[in-house]
């Protein structure tokens, strides 16, 4: 069994931060991450940036003193319910650690926080072709959203700016 240590990120602590960006470059260069390292602009400022903002939630996980995984949650407000609610933006664990089941500590921790915040939900967005993550998260007590089945499930959609 891997002895892990998981942990809400403090990004002033430099062990944490540069897990964190670790972390995040091992993503972006995933397919499923994009295929490409993030850029030097992101790798020079997210730190500094994350420590600007109050609505941002960093589950870490390290083995031993090595960065294994990682989510990044971002605080929303759900206008029906009249509450906050967390969105899960990234989900990374390192090639290395996968198996391990630390998807399932990171969403434990993540809910945890988001029910001390009395958040009502919280939503995540998953590639369709990411079979891994979608049966996961599943096994986590997710699914496609719907307000009524005749209409179908919610979508995604983005517009870059």
């Amino acid at each position: 069994m891997l002895d892990i240590q998981t942990v809400m990120a403090d990004l002033k602590n430099k062990q944490h931060a540069d897990a964190y960006l670790s972390l995040m470059s091992h993503y972006a260069c995933d397919p499923m991450g994009g295929g490409e390292d993030i850029s030097d602009f992101a790798k020079e400022n997210l730190i500094t940036t994350l420590l600007e903002r109050n609505d941002i939630f960093i589950v870490l996980i390290f083995s031993g003193d090595q960065p294994a995984a990682l989510l990044t949650a971002i605080e929303g407000f759900s206008t029906f319910a009249c509450k906050p609610l967390f969105n899960i933006h990234d989900v990374v664990v390192h090639k290395d650690f996968r198996g391990n089941r630390l998807t399932k500590h990171l969403f434990e921790k993540i809910e945890e926080t988001a029910k001390q915040r009395d958040c009502c939900k919280i939503t995540l967005e998953v590639l369709s072709g990411n079979d891994v993550a979608c049966k996961a998260y599943q096994s986590l007590g997710f699914s496609d959203y719907q307000l009524d089945p005749e209409f179908g499930s919610a979508l995604f959609w983005t517009k870059k700016l």
